[in-house]
């Protein structure tokens, strides 16, 4: 059986955005790998998440599509593995939809979570939508570095750091501490944080989204100085920067 297959896609303008389909399921890997073609998509289908990640390496990609419940490695540990060098969007595909498949779908570095069945066109529009933030997060932003306690923020060239030791964040982590940092000190809720970070109008899910990406940035922070609350929670508002 041949494991990887690439297609193109009638009329479809260049240059087309590369998108890698991981799911042990032969026919659903092809499947979705044909439905983003028809959407002017360059895709490869592979069925091994060992292989996908060897693919990853090689051969860097624009999104990622892949299933959860994989033999050998699951789509969790794929993704922690891809993550720990790269930031390309991450979109779950799973049959599991209850709601901590999600969170720990976005705990370990996911941009998105659709569940099967899905339809088409919708996992279209989030495909789409991944790729608009990540272009936003890599494009020059129009203000200058951004400091509070101890905490040095370059949007133009995407570098964070904690007295003076970088901090290795996500795009979208990134942009969370961006919007906290620029509020200074005054507090944003999670809907607010939502619709700034991640471009979209904020839904049921968007509270537990940020939490699980404040709780990141929290640790990463921690990980560095332990001895002080950087982020903090303002029940019943949201999160702002501790800037006393």
């Amino acid at each position: 059986m041949q494991q990887l297959r690439s297609g193109e896609a009638n009329g479809a303008v260049a240059p087309r955005r590369r998108i890698l389909i991981c799911d042990d399921e032969c026919e659903i890997a092809d499947m979705v790998a044909s439905l983003m073609e028809r959407e002017g998509f360059s895709c490869r289908a592979c069925y091994d998440p060992r292989k996908a990640l060897e693919m990853m390496k090689e051969n860097p990609f624009d999104l990622v599509i892949l299933d959860i419940m994989m033999p050998g490695m699951d789509g969790y540990e794929l993704a922690r593995r891809i993550r720990a060098f790269s930031n390309v969007p991450l979109i779950f595909l799973s049959a599991k939809d209850e709601e901590i498949d999600s969170v720990l779908g976005f705990a370990v570095g996911a941009d998105d979570y659709v569940t099967k069945p899905f339809r088409p066109r919708e996992l279209g529009m989030r495909v789409r939508a991944c790729l608009r933030r990540a272009l936003a997060s890599a494009s020059p932003a129009p203000s200058g570095l951004l400091s509070m306690r101890g905490i040095e923020l370059d949007p133009r060239s995407h570098e964070a750091s904690l007295h003076g030791k970088p901090l290795s964040l996500t795009p979208k982590e990134f942009e969370l501490l961006r919007v906290l940092m620029e509020a200074g000190g005054e507090p944003r809720s999670a809907a607010e944080l939502f619709e700034c970070v991640w471009g979209e109008q904020a839904d049921a899910a968007a509270s537990n989204t940020v939490m699980v990406h404040v709780r990141h940035v929290r640790q990463k922070l921690a990980a560095i100085d332990s001895s002080f609350d950087f982020i903090v929670t303002v029940w019943g508002v949201g999160y702002r920067m501790n800037a006393e």
